[in-house]
């Protein structure tokens, strides 16, 4: 048990927020890991891309449709258990596949079994946390956990790459399984369930503050998790939302994750210079992130994400007629890099303000699984475009105008009109 208090006041919000970054950034790593994984298994299995991005797409999609239902159970049986479960799930997943001759097996291990463990690792649970923890610059802690997603490329990516170089695939699925499990005893003797739990206030708030109840804390989690689904889809806000985070899914870890480095390989450049490449974007995406997010607290999130969605659409379409020069692809990767997950702080304020601070991060958790809905498509469309034209021009085309269309849908996006309210509080 953990002791019921804790150091450095409301500053141990900080210590929660260190943990879950790191929880986030391995996520990141494993869910990355298919994409270094991709020429290996073609050349050592003999598998075909197609067969190999379908099993990436079923992790992608598990990922999301599982974090709305992880989210509820958070609030039902606690963070703390859901996150220790989700990390055994994880690193037990990754080393079966170790013994993996079927493309089947992927798919059981890296699409089931990993999409759903990684699923309560992901951006819900960094928006429980920060409803949790944070009554005051929200918009800023959002945007560093989000950008755990890119430190994950930038520490895994090149060892990742490097390990598939020189030893092929199996030693990129024991490193994960192996930095997956180190992460069991910080969450068991750091990750406090809330500051009330002891005695605590959240960070920025009065002594008074009381946060709201979530439906979800009582009840059955899983008819509260759908029935929030239900109420939420019944505004135009939540489509809205829905909508530009599938695309934001479809243009991101979809097919620039899942798709970059093998579409270098086809260009020339191996999979330690594509993977430095994606490290890079990473790079400028931890400080992208980190600016939305500090930006989120001070301006109109709709033009941030309609911003957002321009440059990276057009930057998706300069892509395949870059050159693929070393200077090409720098540029490539400073633009698109600096808006990779620059997206979430202000989609996750904006369903915040459309739904209330006890509900948002649910409601946020299905607008998250259309994020990764849209992943998925991308991961498999990716891989049958490859397949049938033989090069990934048009499948990047595509993404980019995707993408454009997303920035015009934000401009729609009105939380000032009243909201349904997605889980009645009873009386």
């Amino acid at each position: 048990m953990i002791a019921r208090s804790a150091p450095f006041g409301q500053r141990y919000a900080f210590v929660v927020v260190a943990v879950i970054f790191l929880c986030l950034l391995i996520a990141a790593g494993l869910r990355s890991a298919p994409a270094v994984m991709m020429l290996p298994l073609e050349e050592s299995l003999g598998w075909g891309r197609d067969s190999i991005s379908f099993a990436a797409a079923v992790g992608i999609f598990l990922y999301g449709l599982a974090g709305p239902f992880a989210a509820a159970l958070m609030e039902r049986i606690g963070l703390r258990r859901v996150l220790l479960a989700a990390l055994v799930l994880m690193s037990a997943a990754t080393a079966f596949s170790l013994w993996m001759t079927q493309p089947w097996h992927m798919v059981l291990t890296w699409g089931i079994f990993s999409g759903i463990g990684s699923g309560a690792v992901a951006t819900v649970l960094g928006a429980t946390i920060v409803n949790r923890w944070f009554k005051t610059n929200r918009g800023l802690v959002m945007g560093l956990m989000s950008a755990s997603s890119a430190s994950g490329m930038l520490v895994f990516l090149p060892l990742l790459a490097a390990l598939a170089q020189s030893g092929g695939w199996r030693p990129v699925a024991l490193t994960v399984s192996i930095a997956t499990a180190a992460l069991l005893p910080l969450v068991w003797f750091l990750v406090l369930e809330r500051p009330a739990s002891v005695g605590l206030v959240r960070y920025g708030a009065d002594a008074d503050d009381a946060p709201p109840v979530p439906p979800s804390a009582r009840g059955n989690f899983f008819i509260h998790t759908l029935s929030t689904l239900k109420r939420a889809a019944g505004t135009r806000i939540f489509w809205y939302l829905f909508a530009t985070f599938f695309i934001c899914g479809f243009t991101t870890n979809g097919l620039v994750g899942t798709h970059l480095i093998a579409f270098c390989g086809d260009m020339g450049i191996n999979e330690i210079q594509a993977a430095g490449l994606l490290s890079l974007m990473g790079v400028f995406d931890l400080i992208g992130t980190t600016l939305s997010g500090w930006l989120t607290d001070r301006f109109d999130p709709r033009k941030l994400l309609f911003i957002y969605y321009g440059i990276r659409g057009l930057s998706l379409m300069y892509l395949p007629y870059s050159g693929f020069s070393a200077t090409a692809l720098i540029v490539f990767a400073i633009f698109y890099g600096l808006d990779w997950i620059a997206t979430v702080p202000p989609t996750l304020r904006l369903a915040n303000e459309g739904f209330g601070d006890a509900v948002g991060p649910l409601v946020f958790g299905w607008v998250v699984a259309g994020h990764q809905v849209g992943a998925a498509a991308a991961a498999y469309f990716g891989g049958i475009m490859h397949e049938l034209q033989g090069d990934y021009e048009m499948a990047f085309l595509i993404a980019g105008l995707t993408g454009l269309a997303a920035a015009c849908i934000s401009m729609l996006i009105d939380t000032s009109k009243p909201q349904s309210d997605p889980e009645p509080q009873p009386a």
